[in-house]
């Protein structure tokens, strides 16, 4: 018989109908710290009843969570209604979650049949999800009620409220770091006492949540008191929400930190233990961080306890870690290869096997080589992208081990393609595997893959049987896998004379595990695995026959079986429907291939695993699939003519003799130029450069060739990297004397003491070991800003310099981004419903990141080959992203993996020379002679004033809107930070805001906090070297310290040398905020860079003060793309509305909108300085640039969005013939439509013009 609650607790004093209750079950979980009671009630309780009871319960068993469910008979007569209760069902939950009081307040609740509809009084349903406070309230109302609720909310609150409570949200995100806290006490209270039974005396925290004092050094405690964990060891993929205490051991694959406003840093760090992964949390002071986070660093084993619980602030299940133990190291539990003698694998995809192999060629090598095998093969799908990867594999890691290079290939049979044009693309290809046996067949090998994607490109990359044959010297022709000519015509059944004909044709054959071809079991094309038996044998047979090698492989895919997930989550994101049903095309030992294989005897079997596939690697000679030599092009004479033409320049600027510290600068970077084969180099570029400004296009220089005083003699940059100077352009008089300034446009108007001619002002004082090196080891990169509009005749005249069939786009291979690969992962667990952690999918991505995706191209590099050598030589070529359409042709290997062989001239299209060029064919006023020392145009960067507006007006502290390098909101921050008044300072603002962590969280809160001033901070990468050999540091070592800095290497914890560099700079004095800010910068811009960019900036500025017509015509018809007539030319109200609109959008405005919303703010600058639009004319529209009538614009026919620039380019010629007759006049001679001559009325373009040019038969 069932007791009654009253009999069981009779402590329980509370008088109410629950006493009457009867329990119908008790279940307690001790090592989730839960019980469950089930309880049968003949009357309704109340909200407070099962409140109090739930207290005596935990209080009474010393349990966390207690969960009651309660069950009614059919028929419950309701004394209280859930809308009377609506108060007490406040309380109840806001004792569970103190949070929500704030919330729930005021709230009302509206029930109509099944579903509860709470409204809100504030914006907050997120919090309430999050918390889970729907099923909680859906739980109470069952044990309640008697009945089942949907609960939802409606957040009944306007626009102005939502300002009101923003407050509210901060309030709500502190009290989740509080409860966290919270969690963080009672765990560390349980710890307490476990200490005392075991006698361990601590002493007590210094405060609630605070982790305990970090023990001595030497122990493996990292966190936490007491390193006793007496806690059982749980999976993580069995935690659920309600498990509290907890006890896990993993590794550490993630960590970061986050200072919260209390002072205190929250520490995470993600731990896999095989099964999953879950992210841990620590609250720790600030004076512990710096040890705990250098000792919670990925890849170390932990063990820790803590508690489990749903984290509000992520949405997830974690883990809030009171302690921490660091594991000793363990080897990483791997498949071993134990034989005497080692297989060989002929059959392996790597990444490059675009989305279907996970793992790099590096890895895959790794691992042979770790099994003691001799060689390896890669094999990709129809391309050899990861040739250069493997090879920097072996060498870079010193592995003893051959690499055997050869491709996956498609291939055609010549028998098999029908007659007529095209033929081979109606044909379905077959798989083959083709080596590489001699270096003439690694060069036949590349010219293969090029006619395969040039020429044989259908879907995929074709090898016809015939071409094959024309490079067949130096190659082995495999029969592979079961999309083989030789498998296929076994599996169905062809001739047996035509299987034996193919079976001869191939230099060896290959069997495969049974796994691998088990899905043709799953569709029914053979019965059983016995038939997949009988085929290998079938192949066995015919090797025996006609004297070929058979070879057992593996067809790798991945590394280890477990690694099948992220290749089934690959498929699944392009839709393979047989995505789960992954073949086990993993990397086998020795061992396990010859136990797949023992169905043919051991003595087949080892013949095939072992003896056979050494045979094959033993014809494969030790070949180099990127050549050794640097194979730069040659100009006859090219030190000769450096050398004269810089002096002959050098001479004419300051004079013959020339002042010494010029001709040292000269000889110094000469020397080192010629010395390192780089004279040729700089000849092109200047007369890739000589050839634009003979065009009529300025050149802008990128990166730090303006580092090179040569250089600039020979005008390839206009950056003069000489100290800050004065020089007299008639007697040639000069001052290098240091005036304390660090640029020269920087320095006070002079006259020539000796002629009395207004001196020249140059020199940005760079040191030219920032492009070269102090020893002349560093590559140098050359980087040409030429106009967008003019890069492709740019790109035809470097071919007139090199020769037909020199030069190549520099081919890129673009890969799983990150961002992709989570969306992939996201996807494939929510169409499946399981749940995961954050921290999980964040693993999964990284096993899926670096897959290949397509290829592409340089925006703007050429890749050239000497005379007298070929292409093939070096790597094959295809079209960009396989595209047989396509007239380019690039590179088949990444740039990078080449360039280091072959020169590689970058020359980028770019707006701003495009801008400049139109705006002095507009003003007819030389960019050259601008004045970088304008003090109007240095206004525009720190106020309004030389606009003739307010800030107030155009919403904006400073005038930079639509200024190169200075426009962006980000950029104009900065600007009002540090309100500049100097060139120096435009170009240590340049610097930092392309940097990657310099400006934020880094030089913005140093000179906030008056650490440093922007003088101070590192700005730009020769900062550091500069700075370094100032305060006495060996250059060499100043160099090395800047590009591991520059290069993001001391950030990701990728520089070897940084404690030692660490300890250098303190014994010279560099201070810790220097070192500290060195360790946060991921990128850096070179000051050179900075200071051509700012010069073209300026230079358009200047024309913004002074000329702004022409600066409106120019950045409206060259930047702004996202210009629309409709919002734009009819007032400034009409632009203010349009802003508003989209403000409103706030996040979920479209990237178009943001676009627009630009243009939008220089629109309203324009109309506020007093300027005006004309209306679009059929007539006097240009098809795409803004003209100036009259001191006003007009805009383009373009400019009328959805009226395309063919369109508007078609209209524009049409009309210069002269008026149309009609509409359907102007339809035929401007071969347009219905569609768009509708737009074109919508502007009012066709006002008075009839639709037809007939004559009326009635009057």
């Amino acid at each position: 018989m069932q007791k009654v609650i009253k009999d069981v607790f009779q402590d329980f004093k509370k008088e109410s109908n629950i006493q009457e209750a009867q329990i119908q079950k008790m279940n307690l979980y001790k090592k989730s710290n839960k019980l469950e009671v089930d309880i049968l009630s003949q009357n309704q309780l109340k909200v407070q009843e099962l409140a109090d009871f739930e207290s005596y319960l935990s209080t009474r068993f010393n349990i966390q969570t207690i969960i009651i469910d309660v069950k009614y008979p059919e028929k419950l007569e309701l004394i209280h209604t859930l809308e009377d209760d609506w108060n007490d069902i406040i309380k109840y939950v806001s004792s569970k979650f103190p949070i929500t009081k704030s919330i729930l307040k005021g709230s009302t609740i509206c029930l109509d049949e099944n579903s509860a509809e709470i409204n809100l009084k504030s914006k907050s349903s997120e919090f309430l999800h999050a918390y889970s406070v729907d099923s909680v309230l859906e739980k109470l109302f069952m044990n309640v009620y008697g009945r089942k609720y949907r609960v939802t909310y409606n957040e009944n609150i306007s626009a102005e409220e939502i300002n009101e409570q923003r407050h509210l949200l901060e309030e709500l995100q502190d009290n989740v770091c509080k409860n966290m806290i919270n969690n963080m006490n009672f765990i560390a209270e349980e710890n307490k006492k476990a200490a005392q039974e075991l006698k361990q005396e601590q002493k007590a925290e210094k405060s609630a949540g605070t982790i305990e004092e970090e023990p001595e050094e030497e122990t493996p405690l990292i966190l936490g008191r007491s390193a006793n964990i007496k806690e059982q060891i749980v999976k993580i993929k069995d935690l659920t929400a309600d498990y509290g205490k907890v006890a896990l051991q993993g590794k550490v694959i993630r960590t970061d930190s986050r200072e919260l406003k209390n002072g205190k840093t929250l520490v995470m760090f993600d731990v896999y233990d095989g099964t999953s992964t879950i992210t841990c949390k620590s609250f720790v002071e600030p004076e512990k961080v710096q040890k705990v986070m250098a000792r919670i660093k990925p890849k170390i084993r932990v063990k820790l306890q803590g508690n489990a619980a749903y984290d509000n602030f992520a949405k997830e299940l974690g883990v809030i870690a009171n302690v921490v133990i660091e594991l000793p190291p363990q080897a990483e539990i791997t498949r071993q290869d134990n034989s005497m003698t080692k297989r060989v694998e002929l059959h392996m995809h790597t990444q490059m096997s675009q989305m279907d192999a996970i793992t790099p060629a590096k890895e895959l090598i790794k691992r042979a080589a770790s099994w003691g095998m001799k060689s390896v093969a890669i094999t990709d799908h129809g391309v050899v992208q990861a040739f250069p990867e493997a090879k920097h594999a072996v060498d870079d890691l010193g592995l003893d081990i051959k690499v055997i290079y050869g491709v996956e290939a498609y291939f055609v049979p010549d028998d098999e393609i029908p007659e007529g044009e095209d033929g081979w693309k109606k044909v379905k290809p077959y798989h083959a595997i083709i080596l590489t046996q001699t270096q003439k067949g690694l060069r036949n090998l590349y010219e293969l893959i090029s006619v395969s994607h040039i020429q044989y490109f259908h879907k995929r990359p074709r090898v016809l049987q015939s071409v094959f044959e024309k490079y067949r010297e130096g190659l082995i022709l495999g029969s592979a896998c079961e999309q083989g000519e030789l498998y296929r015509a076994i599996l169905h059944n062809k001739p047996e004379e035509k299987i034996e004909k193919i079976a001869q044709y191939y230099d060896y054959l290959e069997i495969q595990p049974l796994g691998n071809d088990n899905f043709l079991i799953r569709d029914g094309t053979v019965p059983d695995e016995e038939a997949l038996k009988n085929i290998n044998r079938k192949i066995v047979e015919l090797g025996e026959k006609f004297g070929k090698l058979v070879v057992a492989t593996c067809d790798v895919h991945f590394m280890d079986p477990q690694d099948e997930v992220y290749r089934r989550i690959l498929m699944a994101g392009q839709g393979f429907s047989d995505c789960d049903n992954q073949a086990p095309l993993y990397f086998r030992t020795t061992e396990e291939m010859l136990k797949e294989f023992e169905y043919l005897g051991p003595e087949k079997a080892y013949e095939v695993v072992v003896t056979n596939t050494n045979k094959i690697a033993d014809l494969c000679e030790n070949v180099c699939p990127i050549s050794k030599e640097k194979c730069p092009p040659v100009i006859p004479g090219a030190e000769e003519e450096i050398k004269e033409t810089c002096e002959n320049k050098a001479k004419e600027l300051y004079g013959d003799p020339l002042p010494e510290i010029v001709q040292a600068r000269l000889k110094r970077e000469l020397d080192s130029i010629i010395k390192n084969g780089f004279s040729t180099l700089y000849i092109i570029a200047q007369r890739l450069v000589l050839k634009s400004n003979e065009d009529g296009y300025l050149v802008g220089s990128r990166g730090s060739v303006g580092s090179s005083f040569v250089a600039n003699m020979l005008g390839i940059t206009e950056v003069n990297s000489l100290p800050p100077h004065y020089r007299c352009p008639k007697c040639k008089y000069s001052d290098f004397t240091d005036y304390g300034i660090k640029n020269g446009v920087d320095l006070p108007d002079k006259l020539c003491p000796e002629c009395g001619q207004k001196l020249c002002k140059d020199g940005m004082d760079i040191p030219f070991e920032t492009f070269l090196g102090f020893n002349g080891d560093k590559e140098p990169d050359i980087d040409l800003n030429f106009s967008g509009e003019y890069q492709g005749k740019i790109h035809r005249y470097a071919e007139v310099i090199f020769g037909k069939g020199k030069t190549f786009k520099a081919g890129t291979v673009g890969t799983m981004a990150e961002k992709t690969a989570y969306g992939y992962v996201k996807k494939y667990y929510e169409e499946r419903n399981i749940p995961i952690t954050n921290a999980e999918i964040s693993r999964l991505v990284d096993g899926c990141v670096g897959v290949k995706r397509t290829t592409g191209q340089h925006p703007g590099g050429i890749i050239v080959v000497p005379h007298g050598r070929e292409i093939y030589e070096f790597c094959p070529v295809q079209h960009p992203a396989d595209d047989p359409n396509s007239d380019i042709i690039t590179t088949h290997f990444d740039y990078h993996s080449i360039d280091k062989n072959l020169l590689k001239l970058d020359m980028l299209g770019h707006d701003d020379p495009t801008v400049i060029r139109m705006l002095q064919d507009l003003t007819g006023v030389d960019p050259k002679t601008i004045p970088l020392d304008d003090k109007e145009t240095m206004s525009l960067f720190s106020s309004t004033k030389a606009l003739g507006v307010t800030p107030e007006q155009i919403n904006s502290q400073v005038g930079s809107f639509g200024v190169p390098e200075f426009g962006t909101k980000f950029v104009r921050d900065m600007l009002v930070d540090t309100k500049p008044t100097t060139f120096e300072e435009l170009i240590r603002i340049s610097g930092v805001s392309h940097g990657t962590d310099v400006w934020l969280n880094n030089a913005q809160t140093l000179i906030k906090e008056g650490t440093a001033t922007l003088s101070d901070a590192i700005c730009t990468r020769d900062d550091i070297m500069t700075y370094l050999i100032k305060m006495g540091l060996d250059p060499n070592h100043s160099f090395k310290i800047m590009e591991a800095v520059r290069k993001g290497k001391v950030a990701k914890g990728a520089e070897p040398k940084w404690e030692e560099y660490k300890e250098e700079m303190r014994e010279h004095g560099v201070p810790e905020w220097y070192i500290d800010s060195c360790k946060k910068i991921k990128y850096m811009f070179p000051k050179a860079h900075a200071v051509a960019y700012v010069t073209m900036a300026f230079r358009i500025a200047w024309f913004k003060v002074h000329i702004p017509l022409a600066y409106y015509a120019a950045y409206f018809s060259i930047r702004a793309d996202e210009f629309d007539s409709e919002f734009m030319i009819h007032g400034k109200e009409k632009v203010k509305a349009k802003m508003k609109e989209i403000e409103m959008q706030g996040n979920n405005a479209t990237q178009k909108d943001k676009g627009m919303y630009t243009i939008l703010e220089i629109v309203l600058e324009f109309y506020e300085r007093g300027f005006d639009f004309l209306p679009i004319d059929l007539y006097k529209s240009h098809s795409n640039k803004f003209q100036i009538e009259d001191g006003k614009i007009r805009p383009p026919l373009s400019s009328i969005a959805g009226l395309g620039g063919i369109a508007a380019e078609n209209i524009y010629q049409a009309a210069k013939e002269g008026k149309f007759m009609c509409i359907d006049d102007l339809q035929y001679k401007a071969k347009i439509g219905k569609s768009t001559t509708e737009m074109l009325s919508k502007f009012g373009c066709l006002d008075g013009m009839s639709q037809s040019n007939q004559l009326s038969l009635f009057g």
